[in-house]
């Protein structure tokens, strides 16, 4: 499967919901990709197997050309793991600092330090998605 990119209106939009949802994450929590992708309504125009096929790498790329103030660091893959790329040690640091640990495997314990996401009336109001309990 090719990467596709989201056209440049619809990028500003995701990118600005996907922060928005992460400065909502307290120090010493952490969310995932896929997990904020999942509060993030398809932009338009976007069908919606591309969406679901994209979405938690979309929220990656807008964590890594976020604005100064997002909590980037907060957000990690699936398996609670820090993705391998540039900025790695800089996000396990941070991440340390704030109180986050690390299983002998290198993952951060999703049951522990996992974010719960913002309530249900923050979400409609910020015209978010409200995930099926």
């Amino acid at each position: 499967m090719d990467e596709f990119e989201l056209p440049y209106a619809a990028r500003a939009v995701f990118y600005t919901k996907a922060w928005k949802l992460v400065t909502q994450i307290p120090a010493g929590k952490v969310g995932t990709y896929g997990q904020i992708a999942a509060m993030i309504p398809a932009p338009a125009g976007i069908p919606e197997e591309t969406y679901l096929a994209y979405r938690a790498r979309w929220v990656g790329n807008a964590m890594s050309n976020c604005p100064a103030g997002v909590p980037w660091q907060r957000v990690v893959n699936a398996s609670g793991k820090i993705s391998l790329r540039k900025g790695a040690a800089l996000q396990r640091g941070l991440l340390e600092a704030e109180g986050v640990s690390f299983t002998d495997r290198q993952r951060v314990d999703l049951k522990i330090y996992g974010w719960a996401g913002p309530d249900a009336e923050w979400l409609e109001d910020n015209k978010l998605v409200v995930p099926e309990s």
